[in-house]
């Protein structure tokens, strides 16, 4: 099969959750598959997390977690955002886990999940409330209650009559970093959710599991591994950071997504010549440009070029002109012998060819960009 094709390597996702559970020892590992998972796919990428080791999945939207019901995957999954008042009893319907953050949130999951509760009851299964996760604000400043109202809250939660109390979080915001006054705060923040957890002790209330590290806290502090870790990028095979990358030269990631388009024509161009809109790229001699069927509508951001090299046969070549919507062009010389119908690799798992990371560095874009930007006019293939 030939044309664009986001290539899934199953084996390297899998490689990459056994390098993470190393990391964590006991601790559990919640799996992001937000964003159609980074974008290489949630269904199958869920499937495989479960089948290779994590004990729950995380979703940003109730629509992202119906479609991970309807696929019958029934593993616990985390729903990081909030929601919409109309949302919430979709949410409790698919057992969904929310993060919680404030009374009027609380009050309206409460009154949802009473059905859930009579539901239990008419099944004749042991009635038990529906769970939420208490979202601490560290020092994020998204969302989350104060650390001084924890107790508060989590005391709140505990006098509902369709709801407990499964869990306490929080989100470190510079944990990938190695700067000194990073480092200090993310100190802070991990000093700020014990605090609150503490005083959810004391106040004679079960925290539940506790997590508070994504990507970069699992990598850089191992004080911040808690009950549970919620790794995304990792799992998909790249660093939250350079930083990171160079503090854990050890950690051995494996890209999972490969992405290529075909060489859908060549033609001789001669010195002087434009090519693209807006003529930025002029031939400064005789060369042979291919055309790639593949652009910004496929998630090839404009700004890619120049800078972008692509690798054909073994050998990088540079973009050149303005990529268009659905195809960019290549200086691929006099010389090499490639032909129509070539795959032209633009990053991914070969010799030679630029990951996520070095392709966003690029456009001044972080991987997470890149990597969620594929477009789903590209398909998917699976790899085992």
């Amino acid at each position: 099969m030939k044309g664009n094709q986001a290539r899934i390597y199953l084996s390297n996702l899998e490689h990459n959750i056994r390098q993470i559970k190393k990391n964590i020892g006991k601790a559990k590992l919640c799996v992001s598959v937000k964003a159609n998972a980074y974008g290489h796919g949630d269904i199958i990428v869920a499937r495989k997390a479960v089948e290779s080791g994590a004990d729950c999945l995380a979703v940003s939207s109730v629509a992202e977690g119906r479609r991970l019901r309807d696929a019958e995957i029934k593993e616990p999954i985390l729903l990081f955002g909030l929601t919409v008042p109309e949302e919430i009893p979709e949410a409790v319907r698919g057992n969904l886990t929310p993060f919680v953050c404030d009374t009027e949130y609380i009050d309206a999951l409460n009154k949802s999940a009473a059905s859930y509760v009579q539901a239990m009851r008419d099944t004749g299964a042991a009635v038990h409330k529906f769970p939420v996760h208490l979202k601490i604000d560290t020092g994020m400043g998204r969302i989350g209650c104060k650390s001084e109202d924890a107790a508060f809250l989590a005391s709140y939660i505990n006098r509902c009559e369709n709801l407990y109390l499964a869990g306490m979080c929080t989100h470190l915001c510079v944990s990938d970093s190695l700067e000194p006054e990073d480092i200090e705060y993310t100190q802070r923040q991990i000093r700020l959710f014990r605090d609150s957890v503490e005083a959810v002790k004391k106040a004679g209330i079960n925290p539940g599991i506790l997590h508070c590290s994504a990507s970069g806290g699992t990598l850089m502090y191992p004080n911040a591994v808690f009950d549970m870790v919620r790794t995304g990028i990792l799992v998909y095979g790249y660093f939250p950071s350079e930083q990171a990358a160079e503090c854990r030269t050890s950690f051995n990631l494996k890209p999972v997504m490969e992405l290529t388009a075909s060489v859908v024509g060549i033609k001789t161009v001669e010195k002087g010549d434009s090519v693209s809109y807006g003529r930025t790229w002029t031939a400064a001699q005789k060369t042979r440009i291919a055309t790639l069927g593949i652009g910004y509508g496929d998630g090839i951001p404009r700004r890619l070029c120049p800078g972008l090299h692509v690798n054909i046969r073994g050998k990088n070549y540079p973009v050149v002109g303005r990529i268009c919507m659905d195809q960019c062009m290549v200086d691929i010389g006099l010389e090499d012998e490639i032909e129509r119908w070539d795959d032209a690799y633009i990053f991914g798992c070969q010799k030679n060819c630029c990951g996520a990371d070095e392709v966003a560095k690029i456009a001044d874009m972080i991987s997470y960009e890149i990597l969620t930007g594929i477009s789903a006019r590209v398909p998917r293939i699976i790899v085992p």
